[in-house]
């Protein structure tokens, strides 16, 4: 069986993005993917690349760095990302104080906008204009993310990549956690896979993978349910969110190292659920509606589809009426975050030849940019950006 330099486990945005990188260094890869179509967080997203968001030197430097390699990704990798800038609104619903939600954004490396109701009204016909107080405007970057993915993967093949559509059950290692050494990795089929390196890129399912192989690690995952809308005559001019956001706050309370224990207990809700009202459209037509976010533990732990549909639409239909009753199907997929907004990039100590590569918060104005700068680090040249980002800064 032949061995690889590297074996990545996981198939989307962040295991193509790296995949992709690492055969450029002309190391040997396999890419793993539990199948073709997964329904996974890159399978489901919006695709919106905030490269206007970063708030410290850190964030703003990897956004500035993103936007530029989304600008010229298409023809790097010989495949079409569908990349496009748009006009994004983040409303503010009627009766808040917009000024104050402004000045939230007030640290970003762009800050939007603050526009009155009527300006957002004509940036977007389709908004109800009295369920508004006004809005936050700026241009925001987009792109399809099954397309971009498949342009990665499709490149890291040229590249002499290889891809495998297989689940990976277990890390192959020789010694147990503490003090063994990466051997490969096994699957559903019985397969192993033998190389020097694994690099874990399995989203919300990689604290599970790594808990079973006796690897803790503090990355966590919402329960992520949207409404998949087909092509329609329907058209939006802009990408529209929510200025209050209850994703991240959400988030920062499900990854609080007090309740880390928790996310090892399958019966577990850790915080309520929370729903941001926001749509996008794609270049081709289809809508994506959404999101609740569940913090279950449970990653198979079933909801009521209907009541959560149900919720979405009537809170959008408030926003924008049009696009309420519109037909579609209801998705979840889980999405992985880590306890500080920061992704987990390294080296896991605990298992020598064992990485993480998971729990970007907003990956696609980030993660081509630092897909880069790992595969270089990983090959010999030291990058302190990722040494920054590895997963034992949160112990």
């Amino acid at each position: 069986m032949q061995t690889y330099d590297w074996i990545v486990i996981g198939g989307g945005i962040s295991g193509a993005s790296l995949g992709y990188e690492l055969a450029k260094t002309g190391v040997s890869v396999l890419l793993i993917e539990q199948s073709e179509t997964p329904p996974s967080a890159t399978q489901f997203s919006y695709g919106g690349i905030a490269y206007w968001s970063g708030t410290t030197e850190l964030t703003r430097q990897l956004c500035q760095e993103g936007i530029a390699l989304h600008r010229a990704l298409s023809a790097e990798l010989e495949g079409d990302t569908q990349f496009r800038e748009l006009d994004l609104l983040l409303t503010i619903d009627a009766g808040a104080d917009g000024e104050a939600i402004a000045s939230t954004y007030s640290q970003c490396l762009i800050p939007p906008v603050l526009i009155g109701a009527d300006q957002a009204a004509e940036i977007e016909p389709l908004l109800n204009r009295p369920a508004i107080a006004g809005a936050l405007h700026t241009r925001h970057g987009h792109v399809d993310p099954v397309q971009i993915t498949a342009a990665y993967r499709q490149a890291m093949v040229r590249l002499g990549g290889a891809i495998a559509i297989e689940q990976v059950t277990g890390i192959a290692q020789n010694g147990g956690a503490q003090h063994g050494k990466m051997q490969g990795v096994v699957t559903a089929m019985g397969t192993t896979y033998t190389a020097g390196q694994v690099v874990v890129c399995a989203g919300g399912m990689s604290r599970a993978l790594l808990r079973d192989a006796g690897i803790p690690v503090r990355l966590y995952y919402t329960q992520a349910e949207l409404i998949d809308m087909p092509a329609t005559a329907l058209r939006l001019n802009s990408l529209v969110m929510p200025a209050d956001l209850k994703r991240f706050p959400m988030e920062a309370k499900a990854g609080r190292a007090e309740v880390d224990a928790l996310w090892d207990d399958p019966t577990q809700e850790i915080v309520p659920p929370i729903f941001d009202a926001g749509v996008v459209q794609f270049a081709d037509g289809r809508i994506r509606l959404g999101q609740i976010s569940r913090a279950l533990v449970d990653p198979n732990a079933t909801v009521d589809a209907i009541a959560s549909e149900r919720t979405m639409r009537d809170g959008m239909g408030k926003i924008m009426p049009k696009i309420q009753d519109l037909p579609g199907q209801w998705r979840s997929c889980l999405v992985a975050f880590s306890g500080d907004r920061l992704p987990l990039i390294g080296a896991l100590p605990q298992l020598d030849g064992l990485y993480i590569f998971s729990g970007f918060s907003n990956p696609f104005a980030v993660l081509p940019t630092l897909a880069r700068r790992f595969a270089q680090h990983l090959v010999g040249q030291p990058d302190p950006i990722i040494t920054s980002l590895s997963p034992t800064r949160l112990g």
